[in-house]
């Protein structure tokens, strides 16, 4: 039996919207749809957080069954998914040297406890650094601040990356609520931030780093991670 070629998820834990006293967590879409087509593609999924356990699920990114998107309510009734989900690793206890990329799903929570997390970083840093691929979603984004690449510079500086839009914040009325504005901060790193239309999906990538703009975006955005995974597949069989 061949040994699938791994991809390790990455959650945030938090669950407070600032102090608007509303809950938040991660995205299901975001998460749900990168992880059947990673399957799809060949690839074996981990799911961890940032503090392990039971990842906070962003109420607003579930619907009654049938008004999700298909990949959502597959997870939502798959036993083997859902285990993954309710008993996540923290990414303290997390082999970096198993995967092959990683991908980080948004949600609001991910403003919180990804920016400049030591630990995180590392990761992220330790997958790039060894030819992985790293991929991120909406404020999933929000993993890559305080991400060095082999330079020791931030991994964004120079590079073309993408995630949820000043403009977007503004449109669902969190742009005061959020700790910064995530497009403002990866421009102040020297990233090379290209969008498309607000809530419309749109991915980019620049090498093995992909990432894209907002929930509509989590097909087009793991389909460009597949397609870098792939290409670092084919180079290591060489």
């Amino acid at each position: 039996m061949t040994t699938k070629d791994k991809v390790l998820f990455i959650l945030t834990s938090h669950s407070r919207l600032g102090d608007t006293g509303r809950v938040t967590g991660f995205f299901f879409e975001e998460m749900a749809v990168p992880y059947y087509a990673l399957l799809r593609a060949g690839y074996d999924v981990d799911i961890a957080s940032i503090r392990g356990g039971a990842a906070p699920v962003d109420p607003a990114s579930l619907k009654d069954t049938g008004e999700n998107d298909p990949a959502v309510d597959r997870f939502l009734n798959d036993t083997k998914a859902m285990r993954k989900l309710s008993t996540t690793k923290s990414i303290d206890r997390v082999d970096v040297d198993a995967y092959v990329g990683a991908f980080i799903p948004g949600g609001h929570g991910a403003a919180w406890d990804m920016p400049g997390n030591d630990v995180l970083g590392s990761i992220l840093s330790t997958i790039w650094a060894r030819g992985g691929v790293i991929g991120a979603v909406c404020h999933g984004v929000n993993a890559l601040i305080g991400v060095v690449d082999e330079r020791g510079v931030p991994l964004v500086q120079g590079r073309v990356v993408n995630g949820f839009t000043n403009s977007e914040e503004r449109a669902v009325e969190l742009d005061l609520a959020v700790p910064f504005l995530l497009e403002s901060r990866l421009r102040q790193l020297g990233a090379r931030f290209e969008r498309g239309d607000d809530f419309h999906a749109f991915a980019v990538h620049d090498g093995r780093l992909v990432t894209g703009q907002n929930p509509a975006s989590s097909r087009a955005v793991a389909e460009e991670m597949i397609a870098a995974l792939d290409v670092q597949r084919k180079q290591r069989a060489a």
